[in-house]
């Protein structure tokens, strides 16, 4: 494997100055934090598809567009004993779904379930760090949310679904939690943007034009994607013989759930421009689930069996020249060991992009280890 060449940043350094640039932009303090928190929980995992990359593109730039209200008004829309549907007025995505997530939370301590749909919402972040709200609370979490279209149907070139991810979070005995968060689509828009930064292209196979061919060129994609020239393909590939259709089916699931729960947007409806092509916010659906484990046979004896299941998986026989098997949350886990000394790992792109809204916002107080 090849090494890692790229410079640290402090964990809290990255967090502290973040924070300070929502901060300059509106947000309040408190929601400046979490937003931060979340972003860098994806490096700490090693998805940096949705961490320090995206800081400044999805969340800075849309502000600034005001696409995206730095203030989070959320509004109950219904609740019962359950459920509840919250309207998130356009603003942080992180700030409404870690409020759902904490209704699920305190209504299935109460009921044994609990399910929040959110509307009118934004890029919440990684998924998995809304679906380990619950597993640190010893239930299981379950979240999805729709995006602005990118998936081509089976059979289909026209972007029409978003990568729209299942996620799962499981606890366990084990010292992290069964995390199962990826996206519908065999490759995610955070990633196909993670390689034109980095100059690498996209394997062929994941991305089909509206002619049909094969793309690769990721700078290329970022931009046929957006003026619908181009769309990805769903989870297990193009046409039916790795079984595409089943990423299709899954992805549908997910943008039902996010829409239809809440009554919003859907589809084309979500690409982010109104009829004149203006842009305008996304109006983003999720949906949250946390089910308590102590409300079946006790919190105890759910996480051993999930731990044996899993341990037993990991111990099983290795194909040739493979010496490890993994499962979902572990190598995440180990990537947070190696790194949690060492700081967040930062590209050029990032680099540039945090000296000059360090600059631009005057805050002087920051200085980062690479300009030495």
């Amino acid at each position: 494997m090849e090494k890692d060449t790229r410079p640290y940043i402090p964990w809290q350094l990255a967090d502290d100055f973040m924070t300070a640039v929502f901060v300059k932009l509106g947000v309040p303090e408190p929601d400046a934090r979490l937003c931060s928190d979340v972003l860098l929980e994806s490096d700490r995992r090693g998805i940096e598809s949705h961490g320090c990359n995206r800081f400044k593109p999805i969340y800075v730039d849309r502000i600034r567009a005001g696409i995206l209200n730095p203030v989070t008004n959320i509004t109950l829309l219904k609740e019962t004993p359950t459920t509840a549907v919250l309207d998130a007025g356009d603003g942080m995505g992180m700030v409404a779904s870690k409020k759902a997530m904490e209704l699920c939370i305190e209504k299935a301590r109460k009921y044994g379930m609990g399910m929040a749909a959110v509307r009118n919402s934004s890029h919440y972040g990684i998924a998995g760090y809304w679906a380990t709200m619950a597993t640190k609370e010893n239930m299981i979490g379950i979240t999805g949310t729709n995006a602005r279209p990118s998936i081509a149907p089976t059979f289909g070139v026209e972007n029409m679904l978003g990568t729209n991810p299942l996620t799962f979070g499981i606890p366990t005995d084990e010292a992290f939690p069964f995390v199962l968060d990826c996206a519908t689509s065999i490759i995610q828009n955070g990633k196909i943007e993670y390689y034109a930064r980095i100059g690498h292209d996209v394997p062929a196979g994941m991305v089909i034009g509206r002619d049909g061919a094969e793309l690769t060129d990721s700078k290329q994609i970022l931009k046929d994607i957006r003026s619908q020239k181009a769309a990805l393909a769903p989870l297990g590939g193009l046409g039916e013989l790795f079984a595409g259709y089943k990423g299709y089916g899954y992805a549908t699931v997910v943008e039902i759930l996010s829409a239809a729960l809440q009554s919003g947007l859907f589809l084309k409806a979500l690409d982010g421009k109104d009829e004149d092509g203006n842009l305008r916010p996304y109006h983003l659906g999720h949906f949250f689930m946390a089910i308590d484990t102590e409300a079946f046979l006790g919190a105890e004896t759910f996480k051993k069996t999930c731990g044996d299941i899993l341990r037993q998986l990991r111990a099983s026989e290795k194909a040739p020249g493979q010496s490890r098997i993994y499962t979902a949350g572990e190598k995440e886990y180990e990537i947070w060991m190696e790194r949690k000394d060492k700081g967040v790992p930062v590209t050029a792109a990032v680099q540039k992009e945090f000296i000059q809204m360090r600059d631009e916002f005057g805050l002087t107080e920051f200085r980062f280890p690479f300009e030495s």
